[in-house]
């Protein structure tokens, strides 16, 4: 259904499901659109022009009358949704709804495309954190075949500009929680608190959505029929207009929104055996390191420490020994395209913080099997370093050898 000149769309109500028929798909009369594109705002006033027009300038050249802008207002105090009407006459595909119902970001992109008209489905923030440039990226991985076309900001290419350490800290906390809770939709990007992707219409189509919070993602991986997924690299652009909207709320969104897929979908994900040959290949030769180092440290017949303190020192070597083979073979892939020092002790550091948690682990199930089950040092070592090797392997897969920084 089109709208009037400057008329607001109606908003969809009912399940937050996508149609797999288009209006285009219905009437001949119909212009085919190929990308409809939602822009979600709230309190977005001095920015909703600019991204209107640098949006506009970038379609206009690649796919001409082919696409959509569906601006999606929160009915924001500041009239967001008014100044994007008042662009409509200027710019003949930009359509504006204002919800006064309903409210959160993934809902609103799930109300934008019910509208939409596109085969092709996409969502960027209003805040222009996301480049706008990367789209053309996107919207080509979409044509050659992708189900799904991500913006990373962990792949090469991708970055932050300005992150404090507390954020970055957060950032991956959040996934570290998401890899644990639900591996089967995390663990298939390197970036699943994106905001900024396209998607097939077919790939989500008659799926009931059910999203919580900011990461519509989640619920697109976790619900729809995702089969090819495509990564490109971008980076995350701090905000120079309004305010930010990240609070501890959205943080407690996302475990409720994680733990809801977890019980209604019981995904598990496809295990990377080639990847995880090399890593426990290397692990055996960190056991090997971890036993020598075990015995000198500890046993009666030479330094005689005790048994948790040994355990940490020879852990911590065996973690240095296990970095370098797997820098130099296992993420072999990335870590040439990263090869500064610097950039080598930060990925040492990355890896030796979860390898260190890992430990805590370690020793707490070495002490717990030698004092209680079996009176053999090196047997109860033995299960504790399978266990703690379960946890390294499977948070170092999408934490560890990522591009984070950019020049």
């Amino acid at each position: 259904m089109f709208s009037e000149p400057n008329s607001l769309l109606s908003v969809p109500t009912g399940p937050l499901q996508i149609a797999a028929a288009t209006s285009t798909d219905v009437d001949a009369n119909s212009q085919a659109i190929l990308l409809s594109l939602v822009i979600p705002t709230y309190k977005e006033r001095d920015n909703i022009e600019k991204i209107v027009y640098i949006l506009s300038l970038l379609l206009d050249e690649s796919i001409p009358g082919e696409y959509e802008l569906i601006v999606v207002d929160d009915d924001s105090p500041d009239r967001t949704w008014e100044v994007a009407q008042s662009l409509m006459s200027k710019y003949p595909h930009l359509r504006v709804m204002r919800r006064q119902q309903e409210r959160g970001l993934s809902s609103a992109v799930v109300r934008g495309w019910q509208a939409a008209r596109g085969s092709i489905l996409g969502v960027i923030d209003g805040d222009l954190q996301h480049p706008p440039e990367v789209l053309g990226q996107l919207l080509k991985a979409v044509q050659q075949g992708a189900d799904l076309a991500v913006g990373s900001r962990h792949v090469e290419g991708g970055g932050v500009s300005s992150w404090s350490v507390v954020r970055r800290f957060l950032s991956r906390g959040a996934q570290v929680l998401g890899l644990v809770i639900l591996p089967g939709v995390l663990g298939r990007v390197t970036d699943p608190m994106s905001g900024y992707f396209m998607v097939r219409r077919q790939a989500i189509a008659g799926a009931t959505l059910n999203p919580v919070g900011y990461k519509i993602l989640l619920e697109v991986i976790g619900r729809g029929k995702v089969r090819e997924i495509a990564e490109v690299g971008y980076v995350f652009c701090e905000r120079k207009e309004g305010e930010s909207k990240v609070t501890w709320k959205q943080y407690v969104e996302y475990i409720h929104h994680l733990l809801r897929l977890r019980l209604t979908t019981g995904l598990l994900g496809k295990f990377p055996i080639s990847r995880f040959f090399r890593f426990g290949l290397v692990g055996l030769s960190g056991v090997f390191v971890d036993m020598a180092m075990l015995y000198l440290l500890s046993d009666d017949s030479t330094l005689a420490l005790p048994l948790t303190r040994s355990k940490i020192i020879a852990g911590e070597i065996a973690i240095f020994n296990n970095f370098l083979w797997n820098d130099a073979w296992t993420f072999a892939d990335v870590s040439m395209k990263q090869q500064e020092w610097r950039q080598r002790l930060k990925r040492f550091l990355k890896f030796n913080i979860i390898c260190l948690a890992g430990l805590v682990l370690n020793v707490l199930i070495l002490n717990i099997v030698f004092n209680f089950l079996i009176r053999n040092r090196y047997i109860a070592n033995l299960i504790a370093i399978a266990v703690a090797t379960v946890w390294n392997f499977s948070v170092n897969l999408k934490l560890s050898w990522r591009v984070t920084e950019v020049k």
